[in-house]
């Protein structure tokens, strides 16, 4: 099926809603705009009314009526177009809603990050969207300053759109409760290439705060147990959440990037039921934390290209988290020779393929955590 297809009235968005609950091929018709459009859906289970809320092409909220929410949660997928099975994730739990067969107890604002990148089956149009969050859409990262292109645009789009949900939640909450509502915002990717641990996840740093357990325990629900603590800002959408919002936040890598229709979503069951969880339980039921079902790592060099002649000096299928002896030349740039410094120290995210200033290799470490 091409896309995009033509536009609808947000008359035809809605019955087109009802009838299929299929938001994701919405999004793929309208790539950079859609009719903003409000109507209530029925739970069949619960016979709980909820208000859905289309905002712009690929963003969506729900909102429970017969009661207040208690917490306030993000789910991103699509910041890269080409990484699909969280896209089929949350697409898949948006229908579930829309069509009466999944309960909502929270309000939940879906993101499909970037229409246009899906179309073409690609990770980015012009510019990688997960690199313009916390103001990165108005700086010069060796592109030029200002919203020059659609991605740093939809950037500022997102920003606005998760700051107005997370306040209006709430704005509400006082209104009904004298409890702080909680936020999360879990941002779901896939790897460019396979890795050691099928899944794992970035915690986007704290400043100085303490990492939460109980984050850690929802990680450990949706089958991953690899954690990846960040020690700097960053301009990814995950941080800017935690940041901005105190929101607890996760990058989330679902193993490796393929495309629709070839991902194996058996793998994926328990990260569809622990976000299924989420939306539709008051609390949540989870493992009990135990440090030895976690392999913990911390961000050690952080590699950004500098010149066009940058290198990788291990094959394309090396996968992530692999560690080389001290001293191992992983890259060159220019005349540089960029080596592993510490035991244990394993390549993550490389990628040659990356502009002149930007991240093209990181390296991490093996750590021991004292989650709160």
């Amino acid at each position: 099926m091409a896309y995009p297809q033509a536009q609808l009235s947000a008359e035809e968005l809605k019955k087109a809603l009802l009838t299929s609950g299929d938001f994701l091929h919405l999004t793929r018709s309208h790539e950079f705009s859609m009719a903003a459009v409000n109507f209530e859906v029925v739970c069949r289970h619960s016979s709980a009314k909820t208000k859905v809320s289309v905002l712009d092409t690929g963003i969506l909220v729900f909102e429970p009526l017969s009661h207040s929410s208690s917490k306030d949660i993000v789910l991103s997928s699509a910041v890269h177009g080409n990484e699909t099975a969280p896209i089929e994730i949350c697409n898949e739990l948006i229908k579930q809603v829309i069509l009466g067969e999944l309960h909502l107890e929270h309000r939940t604002l879906f993101i499909f990050g970037n229409p246009a990148s899906i179309n073409i089956s690609k990770r980015f149009v012009e510019e990688n969207l997960n690199r313009l969050f916390s103001n990165g859409h108005s700086i010069d990262q060796g592109q030029g300053a200002g919203l020059i292109n659609k991605e740093r645009h939809r950037a500022l789009l997102l920003e606005n759109t998760v700051r107005d949900f997370f306040i209006a939640g709430s704005e509400q909450a006082s209104l009904t409760t004298s409890k702080a509502i909680e936020r999360f915002h879990y941002d779901l990717h896939t790897a460019i290439r396979g890795s050691k641990n099928d899944k794992f996840a970035v915690y986007p740093f704290r400043q100085n705060k303490p990492w939460v357990k109980a984050q850690l325990q929802f990680m450990l629900a949706c089958g991953i147990n690899t954690i990846l603590f960040s020690n700097s800002p960053t301009t990814t959408f995950s941080y800017f959440s935690s940041n901005e919002f105190d929101a607890h936040a996760f990058t989330v890598e679902l193993g490796k990037v393929m495309p629709f229709g070839e991902n194996d979503m058996t793998k994926f069951l328990k990260v569809k039921a622990s976000l299924s969880a989420l939306i539709s339980e008051k609390s949540l039921t989870l493992p009990e934390y135990n440090d030895d079902d976690f392999s913990f790592f911390e961000i050690d060099q952080i590699i950004d290209r500098q010149y066009e002649n940058f290198k990788l000096h291990f094959a394309d299928d090396v996968e992530n988290f692999t560690d080389f002896p001290i001293g191992t030349v992983i890259a060159t740039d220019g005349d540089k020779a960029i080596k592993t410094k510490k035991q244990g120290e394993a390549i993550i995210f490389p990628n040659t393929n990356v502009a002149i200033g930007q991240r093209a290799l990181l390296t991490v470490i093996p750590v021991v955590v004292n989650p709160e």
